[in-house]
C-alpha cells in the first residue's frame, strides 16, 4: 500500500504563510521539507526549529494530543522529545492545531543497522520506565494502541491475508500464542505509543532523542516494550529486558504487540523500504526468539 493522498496539500507557500500569520518573527526563517509522511510534512525552519504540519484529518487530532500533552511528558523523561515551543491555531487559511519545535540534531535508529543499537538498550529502558507512570483519566483514547491485545486480532488477520507478510502461517502461531497472555490488570500507563526505530534519533552512539507521538495515549506498557524486537538484536532486547522489572506475562504479551506493529508495517510499506526492513527484522528476531 502506498502513501495515502493528503486532504489537505502542504507545501513551502502554505507554511510560510501560517508562520507569517501566526508566528511573524519566525516567518523569513529558511524552510526545507525534511520528511512528508503519512500524516505529517515536517519542515525544517532556520537552524534550531522544526515545523509539523498535518497532512491528513486523521493526523490533526493527534497533533492537537501532542501539543496538550508534550510539555507534561517531557517533566517525566530524561531525553529530548518534541515538545512545542510554538504552537499554530486552527484559522481560516488551515483548519488545524500544527506546531513549531526544536530542531534535535543526529540520525533516526531506523537509517543505522539493528546490531548497533545495543548501545541504546540502557538508555531506551530509562525512558519507557520514567514515562510508563500512571497516566489521568482524561489522557487521550486510542482504538489500535494500548488496548486488550486480543482486540487486534481481526487486523492482524487481514494483514495476513494480503501475501505482504513473510511466513504468515507462523505468524499467526505467534499471535495466537501471545493473546493467550493474561491481561494488563494495572492502572493505564502513559504510553509513546509507536516506539520503532524510525521514531527514535541518537547521536554519537547515544539516546538523543524519541520523536512523533502521534499515537500517545494510556494503556498496557506492552504496546512500548514491542520495540525490544523492532529496535534491537538478541544482545540488545536482553539488555533492554533486564533493565525493564515487567513480568513475564507483560513480555508474552509484547511480543504480541511487536507481531501487530510488523504486521502494519508490512501490508503497508510499499513505498517506504525503510519500514518495511523494521517489520522484516522483527519478524527475525520474533522467530529467533521464540520461548
Amino acid at each position: 500500500m502506498d502513501t495515502p493522498a493528503a486532504d489537505i496539500d502542504v507545501d513551502d507557500v502554505l507554511v510560510q504563510s501560517l508562520l507569517a500569520e501566526q508566528h511573524p518573527d519566525l516567518a523569513d526563517l529558511p524552510l526545507r521539507l525534511v520528511a512528508n509522511g503519512w500524516d505529517n510534512a515536517i519542515y525544517r525552519l532556520g537552524v534550531d526549529f522544526a515545523v509539523r504540519v498535518p497532512r491528513r484529518t486523521i493526523a490533526a487530532e493527534l497533533v492537537a494530543h501532542e501539543n496538550t500533552w508534550l510539555p507534561l511528558l517531557a517533566t517525566l523523561v530524561h531525553v529530548a522529545i518534541p515538545v512545542p515551543v510554538r504552537t499554530g491555531a486552527a484559522s481560516r487559511r488551515f483548519p488545524w492545531q500544527w506546531s513549531v519545535t526544536r530542531w534535535i540534531d543526529g540520525e533516526l535508529a531506523a537509517d543505522t543497522p539493528f546490531d548497533e543499537h545495543g548501545a541504546l538498550a540502557v538508555e531506551l529502558a530509562r525512558f519507557v520506565r520514567d514515562l510508563h507512570v500512571p497516566a489521568p483519566a482524561e489522557a487521550p483514547a486510542n482504538p489500535v494502541r494500548g488496548v486488550p491485545l486480543e482486540t487486534r486480532s481481526g487486523a492482524v488477520a487481514a494483514r495476513l491475508a494480503t501475501g505482504l507478510v513473510p511466513d504468515a502461517p507462523a505468524v499467526a502461531s505467534l499471535w495466537k500464542e501471545a493473546i493467550a497472555a493474561p491481561v494488563w490488570t494495572g492502572p493505564a500507563l502513559w504510553l509513546h505509543g509507536d516506539l520503532h526505530p524510525a521514531n527514535i534519533i541518537a547521536r554519537d552512539g547515544r539516546l538523543a532523542a524519541v520523536i512523533d507521538f502521534g499515537d500517545l495515549t494510556a494503556g498496557d506498557p506492552a504496546t512500548d516494550l514491542a520495540t525490544a524486537w523492532l529496535t534491537f538484536d538478541a544482545a540488545g532486547r536482553r539488555t533492554f529486558v533486564r533493565e525493564l522489572a515487567y513480568d513475564d506475562a507483560t513480555w508474552a504479551r509484547a511480543r504480541g504487540w511487536a507481531v501487530t506493529m510488523a504486521t502494519a508495517v508490512l501490508a503497508n510499506s510499499a513505498d517506504a523500504p525503510a519500514m518495511r526492513r523494521i517489520g522484516l527484522h522483527a519478524l527475525e528476531q520474533l522467530f529467533e526468539d521464540q520461548p
